[in-house]
């Protein structure tokens, strides 16, 4: 007979059995929590089992992982592959820029440099052919001069347009380095930019619609601001008017900032939608979702507007220094010029980089909220069961 054998009391001298008393189990080798549940037993008493039969136990197992899982670590990469909050989000940003400094700050310094490297050499050229300078002397500027401060001046909005613009593409290199980063993948600077192929002059007409319909929602607020002052004439109504119609149009410029504005670039660069439709993504992932993500972007905003300060804030006092300490004028608008570019470039190197990374990360969090997007990226990242 198989099993363990119960010898009942009284077998031995002893007091005889209690009735309806069953032999207790034997011990088994494994922990119950690590068993399955029981097969189905037979009654005690049934034909071929005696009534003392130990209960039979099956194949015990090692605890399973959870459902999907074969033991990989929730975080293969620079995120927890969950819901992401604020701490997560800047710990995140952090770690993209540090273990991808060349996709990130390279990209950005780079693009900031040859930027700005347009209005120094044409400040530098017009110094020495047309004597520039900031000081007008007893007979005011001559009309050469008067040109060159026009044409620096010229020189240095055109060379801040093209850093805007280069800046964008960095912020499609950075969407494209975060969701590396997030399976634990790491992307140079060519790899980067490679990635942006097919998409970069998507972007740029994205970027292009966005600022069209940003104007003309201004020029609308500007429109109703002009009813206001003809449509009444209490001037206890007009102030009451003006109230109102302030809250409305910051409500408004930050409902336009969230909504439509703030998530179709990463939504473009990472999924096969085109421009109408990165602002239709942008605009469902941010439904219901407004004061987390607006929180998180003014958060930034503010974080990075300080930051970009206090790293210019040194240049501008050399310059002011060398202005005060009789710097010659002829050379004024040339030093002027250089300790801007200077600036703008030292503030895209942290600025560029954390914000496109922070906003990155908010895409990738609201699609695992609404989406469950973790399981792709485990999946992507080879963590999940086949």
């Amino acid at each position: 007979m198989s099993g363990t054998e119960y010898p009942p009391p009284g077998a031995s001298g002893q007091e005889p059995p209690p009735p309806g008393w069953q032999p207790p189990p034997p011990t088994h080798p494994y922990p119950q929590p690590y068993l399955q549940q029981p097969y189905p037993q037979p009654a005690a008493g049934s034909p071929g089992l005696p009534p003392a039969y130990p209960p039979a136990y099956p194949p015990a197992y090692p605890p399973a992982y959870p459902p999907g899982m074969l033991g990989a670590a929730h975080k293969p990469g620079a995120i927890a592959l969950r819901p992401l909050g604020l701490g997560d989000m800047y710990d995140a940003a952090f770690r993209i820029i540090r273990f991808n400094p060349r996709a990130t700050v390279g990209a950005a310094v780079l693009v900031a440099a040859v930027s700005m490297l347009i209005p120094v050499l044409v400040t530098a050229v017009l110094t020495y052919s047309v004597n520039l300078t900031l000081d007008p002397g007893t007979d005011g500027f001559s009309s050469g001069e008067v040109a060159g401060l026009v044409g620096a001046g010229a020189s240095f909005l055109v060379g801040a347009l093209v850093q805007q613009l280069g800046l964008i593409l960095v912020t499609g290199m950075v969407a494209h380095v975060t969701m590396a980063a997030a399976i634990g993948k790491k992307l140079s600077l060519s790899e980067a930019w490679a990635a942006t192929a097919g998409k970069r002059l998507k972007l740029l007409g994205l970027v292009v619609l966005l600022g069209v319909m940003l104007v003309l929602l201004i020029a609308l607020l500007a429109l109703l601001w002009v009813v206001g002052i003809f449509a009444f004439d209490n001037a206890g109504l007009i102030a009451l008017y003006f109230v109102v119609l302030s809250f409305a149009s910051v409500a408004a410029l930050w409902w336009f900032w969230i909504r439509i504005y703030y998530l179709p670039v990463p939504a473009l660069m990472l999924e096969p939608v085109g421009v109408f439709g990165a602002i239709e993504r942008g605009h469902a992932l941010t439904r219901r979702a407004f004061w987390r993500v607006f929180g998180i972007a003014a958060l930034t905003w503010f974080i990075t507007g300080i930051a970009g300060s206090m790293l210019s804030t040194p240049i501008s006092l050399v310059m002011n220094g060398l202005l005060d300490g009789g710097l010659d004028g002829r050379y004024a608008a040339l030093t002027l010029v250089l300790v801007q570019a200077v600036t703008s470039v030292v503030s895209a190197a942290f600025v560029a980089p954390f914000t496109a990374a922070v906003t990155s990360l908010q895409y990738v969090d609201q699609r695992i909220r609404k989406e469950a997007f973790d399981v792709e990226l485990m999946t992507r990242a080879g963590i999940t069961a086949r």
